[in-house]
């Protein structure tokens, strides 16, 4: 980054970065959380999970204030304006994952011990983690305003659609023959719904990062599963 005649501006931006990127890693063991709470049907874990949620809240309001601050008394231009506002639309696209993560984790506890819901959950584990891998490379890719990096997540995506259609498809099939534990396929559903939302959001990022390093929008359509 180039360096401005005023030192405190090179502050204020780092700092400005440095609150999105801790923002990103909050999220992160948040979702990795969410993922052990459903793992272990962890009521005590998943009710942490929702209170941490308020820290990722505090850390985008810092953002804003950063942003504004920044806006009012710097008037940025070019590299500077395009971080700016890259950094608030990541920063918003992060306070959701971290929702995402804390509704997971509600639903956690509420799922039954019946075999088909046994059965199931590890496909639902499997998609959390490679939406926590993916979401942990998009946090990686911004902290070094990778856009090349993000571009390769941008693209995995459509490894998540793939395998949250296959989800799907086993979860309505499961609630046709086991009618009994509706309540937990509907969790089931929710749950992969939100991890595939918690997908877009990472090439939402991942768009923001091309924008904030190029000076321009990628115009390609998302792939798609």
């Amino acid at each position: 980054m180039k360096k401005h005649i005023v030192s405190s501006y090179d502050w204020e931006l780092k700092r400005l970065n440095s609150t999105v990127t801790d923002m990103g890693y909050l999220a992160m063991e948040q979702i990795e959380a969410s993922i052990d709470a459903m793992r272990k049907r962890d009521s005590k874990k998943a009710k942490q999970i929702v209170l941490d949620d308020q820290k990722i809240d505090n850390l985008e309001y810092e953002v804003a204030n950063l942003s504004l601050r920044l806006l009012a008394l710097r008037q940025p231009m070019a590299l500077d304006l395009r971080n700016i506002v890259a950094s608030l639309k990541i920063s918003s696209d992060i306070e959701r994952i971290a929702d995402y993560a804390s509704n997971i984790a509600e639903r956690s506890p509420l799922l039954s011990s019946s075999k088909p819901i046994q059965l199931l959950t590890p496909s639902i584990i499997e998609l959390g983690n490679l939406v926590s891998k993916m979401f942990k490379n998009i946090v990686e890719a911004y902290a070094t305003q990778d856009s090349l990096k993000a571009m390769q997540i941008w693209k995995s995506d459509v490894r998540v659609d793939k395998m949250y259609n296959k989800i799907m498809k086993n979860i309505i099939s499961s609630m046709i023959k086991n009618q009994k534990s509706l309540n937990s396929h509907t969790h089931l559903l929710f749950m992969a719904k939100t991890l595939e939302r918690l997908g877009d959001h990472s090439t939402n990022i991942a768009e923001d990062i091309y924008f904030l390093v190029n000076g321009k929008q990628y115009k390609k359509a998302r792939p798609k599963g």
